[in-house]
Parts: structure tokens; sequence; C-alpha cells
């Protein structure tokens, strides 16, 4: 990776973190599109710190707010019934889920979820739900002059059992495609809450479980982590641009929500997910070429390797120009064949 490559994926990360588009799959798939490698599952992870620490600077009144009245909540019991204590305690609550998950799942999220094929289909299948929570959100919202609007939660009363629900929505954004925020202000909204408040709480429940996801792929970066090496410059560069799009983002996107739908993200979500299906059946490979060029699984070249004289070299599969793929030598040689 290059610093262009590192500036254009900088950007798409901090534009796209806090929409309900899924920031993983938007950098799965321009480096599809443009025939760059699979920036992977650790250079994702860790360019989020960079629009965590603008979340931390956004809510930085908030955060402070939470964390003193949970630290109280420890030695004062009055404490423990303080909302922001509560928000506290449920944000440590629904991280556990995805912190089990990923763990668990962690093979998984670096390899076969990174597929574009699964990326466009959870685009599609999550713009519909968050399109139908959002349809029933609005149903709350007064048809009339004399009709009265169905109360919606919010903050104040979140409870133990919301918590736990959050927690297992974030869950889902272990799959590119999913997003974390669209999976959790779907849940939200589901929930009975309004769009500010499940957006608020999508965005401080996130902090712990992608600072500490970025944290540990730290030792990733500057390596072979995921197929493609990345090393720090380019990793830190796009790092800071994520961080200040990312910023510009979170003040958007609150204003956004106030006063509108999110319809034009579902439609987008929709149609974004069945352009990528018709380009991978119209004979683009999972890196945007097409199929005369090196076939390609999950972004990766995949290899096999063949002894010559004892000593191991690398094959690609694939085809060329229509010829079958050479099978290579069936048992060791002294030497390689000539061409």
């Amino acid at each position: 990776m290059n610093f262009f490559e590192g500036t254009v994926l900088g950007l798409v990360q901090g534009l796209t973190e806090f929409l309900p588009v899924s920031s993983s799959a938007h950098l799965r798939i321009t480096a599809a599109l443009a025939g760059w490698d699979d920036p992977g599952a650790a250079f994702t992870a860790v360019t989020q710190i960079g629009t965590e620490t603008a979340v931390l600077i956004y809510f930085r009144k908030d955060i402070a707010r939470i964390v003193r009245a949970w630290a109280l909540s420890w030695t004062r019991r009055e404490m423990r019934k303080d909302t922001d204590a509560r928000v506290g305690w449920l944000v440590i609550l629904g991280t556990i889920p995805i912190g089990l998950l990923g763990v668990t799942f962690q093979d998984a999220i670096e390899g076969p979820f990174r597929d574009l094929r699964l990326i466009a289909t959870t685009l599609i299948v999550l713009g519909l739900i968050l399109g139908g929570a959002d349809w029933y959100a609005s149903k709350g919202r007064p048809r009339g002059r004399h009709s009265l609007p169905r109360p919606r939660k919010t903050l104040p009363d979140l409870s133990v059992r919301d918590g736990v629900l959050y927690g297992l929505a974030q869950s889902a954004a272990l799959i590119p495609g999913v997003s974390r925020s669209g999976a959790t202000i779907s849940g939200g909204l589901l929930l009975g809450y309004t769009r500010e408040a499940a957006a608020r709480y999508s965005f401080l429940l996130a902090m712990p479980a992608v600072l500490a996801s970025g944290v540990f792929e730290l030792k990733s970066i500057g390596g072979d982590g995921d197929g493609a090496e990345v090393s720090w410059g380019p990793t830190i560069l796009a790092t800071i641009v994520a961080f200040a799009t990312g910023y510009a983002a979170i003040a958007w996107f609150l204003r956004y929500i106030a006063t509108r739908s999110f319809a034009p993200f579902v439609l987008y979500r929709v149609a974004l997910g069945l352009l990528l299906l018709a380009l991978l059946a119209g004979g683009r490979d999972q890196r945007g070429r097409g199929r005369t060029g090196r076939l390609t699984t999950r972004g990766r070249t995949r290899r096999r390797r063949v002894n010559y004289g004892g000593r191991a070299a690398h094959a690609a599969y694939g085809t060329r120009a229509g010829r079958p793929p050479d099978p290579g030598p069936s048992r060791r040689c002294p030497t390689p064949p000539s061409p």
C-alpha cells in the first residue's frame, strides 16, 4: 500500500464509519474497484482508531459525565440509579457479545467474511432491515392536527434488556457490509428509541470494542497480516484522514437524522449491493478485474507449492488466454523444466 491508497482509504473510512452503510464494506469495495490489494481487517481496525478518536472529542462532555458517574457508582449506591452511570454499565455489558464473537470467529472475519458476494448480500439485507425499522419508528409520528405522537424512548429509558439487545445487534457488524451503526440504530428503532437516541448510543457503544480491536491489530501492521503488506506510513496517514473526515461526518449525520429519515441510505445500500452482484456475475473478479486476469479469492491470489529439485516455488492458479493452467511437474526433478 502506498500513501495515495492510504489517503483514499482513510477518506472512505472517515466518511462511511458513522453512516449506516458499512465502512468495512466500502474499504473492501474501493480497493477491489481500484485494482488494489484488499487492505485487510487489520488495516480497517487500526484506521477506526482515528474515527473513534473523533467520537471521543465530539462527545467529550457526555463521555466525561458518564465516566464520572460510572466511577462514583462503585462506592455510592445512590449513583447506581443515575442515568449516566447506568449508560456506562450498559456500554460495558453491550461490548461483551462482540468481544466474545470477535475472538471466536477471528479467522472467518479476516477471511471468508470479506468475500464480496457476502458483502453485497449483507448490504442489501441490512438495508431492508434498516428501512423496515425506520418505517416502524415513523408510525409513532402524529398523522393529523389533533393526533398525538406515540412516545419514543430516549437514553434515560435504557434498560438492561435493551443494553443486551443493543450489544447483540452490534455483534452483527463483525460481517463487513452489515454496518455497526446501521445494525445498532436499527435495533434501537425497533426497541422504540428515537433516531437521535439510537444514533448517540450507537456511537458510545462502539468505542470500547473498536478501540480495543484497533489496539489489538496494531501488531499486524507492517507485515503480511491479511495477504497484502500494509506499512506504517500509509496506515498512520489513513488514520489521520479518517479522524478529520469522521468528525465532520458525525456532526452532519446527527443534524440530518434529527429531521429526515434513513430512506436515502436504504436505497443506496440496496443499489450498491445489486450493482456489486451484477459486476461479479458479469465477469469481474474480487479485485475488480475481468475473468482473463488473475483469479482471486477474497482479494488474494490462491497459490500452490511446486517442488523443483527440492526447492519450493509458488505458482498461481488461473488461466491465460483460454489456456488451461499448467499442472506443473508431477514429481521431483533435478532442474526446472524450460518454458
